[in-house]
């Protein structure tokens, strides 16, 4: 019988004690600050952004891309410049500070280093961490020719349908 009442007392302490740290290792968590992609952030998303690429004084092609970006609400909220405007100059500022990059498809992009320099940039204007990743969703490179083939192709199916409507009309007369 007291082995009993003392198996019972030990099973009663070590569960005690098991809520107890539980507790504790919970309220140690909520202090740290939220993971970037785990939550407690904002994923604000930029309208398309179109980078007009100069080089020997003529536009070689557009660099067009479409940027997500993760802030904290509460400083999104105390920025007094919109956010998608800082974005947006600092594609600029670093497509045009780095004349090197050729996209063409001779040399890749790095990525990495276009993400990482974007989020720094913005991050060292503001005066803190603002920004915690910036995510590509979109990107392409239209050459100049890609784009007058495009325009030649709109025209030559704007002109096959009218055609075709026309046709269509005398027909039914």
């Amino acid at each position: 019988m007291v082995k009993f009442i003392v198996a019972a007392l030990w099973i009663c302490a070590v569960t005690i004690g098991a809520v107890f740290y539980s507790f504790q290792a919970a309220g140690e968590r909520k202090d740290e600050a939220p993971k970037p992609l785990l939550g407690g952030l904002d994923y604000v998303s930029t309208s398309m952004i179109s980078v007009p690429l100069i080089r020997d004084s003529a536009i070689q092609g557009y660099f067009l891309t479409k940027l997500v970006y993760t802030v904290e609400p509460a400083e999104l909220a105390k920025l007094s410049v919109p956010a998608p405007a800082l974005i947006t100059d600092e594609v600029y500022s670093y497509l045009y500070a780095h004349p090197q990059i050729d996209l063409d498809g001779k040399t890749p992009l790095d990525l990495d280093a276009f993400r990482n320099s974007v989020r720094d940039a913005i991050n060292a204007r503001v005066g803190s961490t603002f920004v915690h990743e910036v995510l590509v969703e979109q990107m392409s490179y239209l050459s100049q020719d890609e784009i007058r083939d495009n325009a030649i192709r709109r025209r030559k199916a704007a002109a096959a349908a009218a055609q075709d409507a026309a046709s269509g009309y005398a027909a039914e007369e």
